[in-house]
């Protein structure tokens, strides 16, 4: 007597444990496409860099230290590098806001 109820018992867990892992797929398949944070920074550039803007560029604080910005420096130029088949603009853009982190540069502005 005991043993159909048991066997509906799971029988009915296992409908409802169903249930719910075809809600949660369909939840997952819904969610939007974009990422949850974007690694590098996406969006035009300022006429002249802030120290905002080089570390949006680098992916870094800006109080990063400095081994931390060039490490950021080297990775993101190696995306970008023009021998690789990057852009010529981007990567004087990298090497602007690395100076600019740095503190090297005097803040003229870009070349381009």
């Amino acid at each position: 007597m005991a043993t159909p109820l048991v066997v509906g018992l799971a029988v009915a867990g296992a409908a409802y444990a169903g249930r719910y892992s075809i809600l949660a797929w369909n939840a997952f398949k819904a969610r939007p496409a974009t990422p949850a944070f974007r690694k590098f920074y996406q969006g035009g550039f300022q006429p002249q860099m802030t120290r905002r803007e080089a570390a949006l560029i680098l992916g870094v604080r800006e109080s990063s230290a400095l081994d931390k910005i060039k490490e950021a420096h080297r990775r993101v130029m190696l995306a970008n590098h023009p021998d690789a088949g990057g852009s010529h603009y981007l990567a004087s853009k990298i090497s602007e806001a690395k100076e600019m982190m740095l503190r090297k540069s005097s803040n003229t502005g870009s070349a381009f």
